[in-house]
Order: structure tokens, then sequence, then C-alpha cells
């Protein structure tokens, strides 16, 4: 199986496990200019920006370890697209999550960093 193949499978099952959650997708693989967020959704008054990150074991690390620094800037920079493009206002309290696989084992990092 392809990365883009094993990615679309891990975020249709993280989107799954959020909607158990009370999360409501609203966009999947959101991509614009500035970068790509692989969920958007509504949990709690929040709009929440989520990226899905998959290992099969730890041997190349933790998926969340992989949202570093720079990959946090290039989420962010793609959020503050999509609240322009959508018309969404400061107002908004907005939260970046991170949701992690290791093999079959799910983890969700809630408010994983700020923006």
């Amino acid at each position: 199986m392809n990365k883009r193949t094993t990615g679309s499978r891990y975020e249709q099952r993280a989107a799954g496990y959020l909607a158990e959650r009370g999360y409501s997708i609203l966009e999947r693989n959101y991509r614009c200019r500035a970068g790509e967020i692989d969920l958007i959704a509504m949990h709690g008054g929040y709009l929440v920006f989520i990226e899905v990150k998959y290992r099969a074991d730890s041997q190349a690390g933790y998926g969340a370890e992989a949202v570093d620094g720079r990959k946090q800037r290039r989420i962010l920079r793609a959020a503050s697209w999509y609240l322009y493009e959508k018309h969404i206002g400061a107002e908004q309290p907005c939260r970046f999550d991170v949701i992690s696989f290791l093999g079959d084992e799910i983890s969700l990092i809630q408010d994983a960093f700020q923006g």
C-alpha cells in the first residue's frame, strides 16, 4: 500500500473515531496554497484543525512527534487561509488537535499546540 492510500485510510478511521466523540467533520484533506489540513471539524464550540499521523511501529518515532515546529507553522498558515476563505471571524475559537495511530492504537491530543 502506498503512502497516500495508507494516509487516506487512517484519515477515514480518524474521522470515524472523532465523530464517535462528538466532532462534526466539516472538511477532509483541505488544501490551499499555504498547505494542507487533514481534517477540520467543530467540537464543543471550537473550530478544530486536526493533523492525522500514522506509524506502523515506534521505530520511526511516534506520529505525534512528527508534528514539529515546522509542521505546526504550515498547519497554522493553512488554517489562516481557511478562516479567510470561509469568512470566519476572529470571534470563532479555534483549536489544533493531533490524532496519532501506532499500529491499531489511537491517541488523541486535544489542543496539541497554540496558534
